[in-house]
């Protein structure tokens, strides 16, 4: 394994360096991402970096007892192990992500030929009203502050300006929906957000692929 790493390029090295300090950080990399310049999604560097040295990457993890999987199907290569820690986020952006995975999971059984699925904001905040999650909507600084921190975790991406952000706001959600989930049932999830004795400030959410396909 040392000798593979000492055989590239400096350039090849930094490269390498970038995807590890990436999955340690978020346990996934996407094949593609939106570009809004081009208007559709690109091919990611680090996705292309991690296929073309996969074995070495493989070797690396597993000496820390992790696992490197890849989903071809999904276009998402993750990494698995009790090692790692879950994130802990606001509560709106814990209802959030929960509400995203079951539209994601809705839109995917309607016989999607894509890997990702374009919602709204409205549709979001409509789906957690269904549940009696949510008090109240979510001011317009709350909302647009939780989109920007499931937009850095590379969760969705907004395709329309977050400075006009509104219900009909679209919204990207990416296949590595499934990797910050707990393996429990979605809908017994959001139920507990309805029971306010239950709710905390900051809800853990840890990484899994149990509902993925191999």
């Amino acid at each position: 394994m040392i000798d593979y790493y000492e055989q590239l390029t400096q350039e090849e090295k930094e490269e390498v360096t970038e995807v590890i300090q990436t999955l340690y950080r978020q346990t996934f990399l996407l094949e593609r991402k939106f570009d809004k310049r081009a208007g559709r999604m690109q091919y990611t560097k680090e996705y292309r970096t991690c296929t073309k040295h996969l074995e070495f990457f493989k070797a690396y993890f597993e000496v820390a007892g992790i696992t490197l999987r890849e989903n071809v199907h999904m276009g998402v290569i993750y990494i698995q192990g009790e090692q790692l820690w879950g994130e802990k986020l606001p509560r709106l952006a814990t209802i959030y992500l929960l509400v995203l995975k079951l539209i994601y999971d809705e839109q995917m059984q309607t016989a999607s030929s894509s890997s990702h699925v374009v919602t709204t904001l409205g549709a979001v905040n409509g789906k957690a009203g269904e549940f009696h999650v949510l008090k109240s909507l979510p001011s317009i600084t709350e909302m647009r502050r939780t989109i920007a921190l499931l937009k850095k975790y590379q969760i969705i991406e907004p395709l329309d300006v977050l400075e006009e952000l509104n219900e009909s706001t679209r919204l990207v959600i990416y296949p590595c929906i499934h990797t910050v989930l707990l393996g429990d049932d979605i809908r017994e999830l959001l139920a507990t957000f309805s029971e306010e004795d239950q709710i905390g400030d900051e809800a853990a959410i840890q990484s899994t692929l149990e509902d993925m396909p191999e």
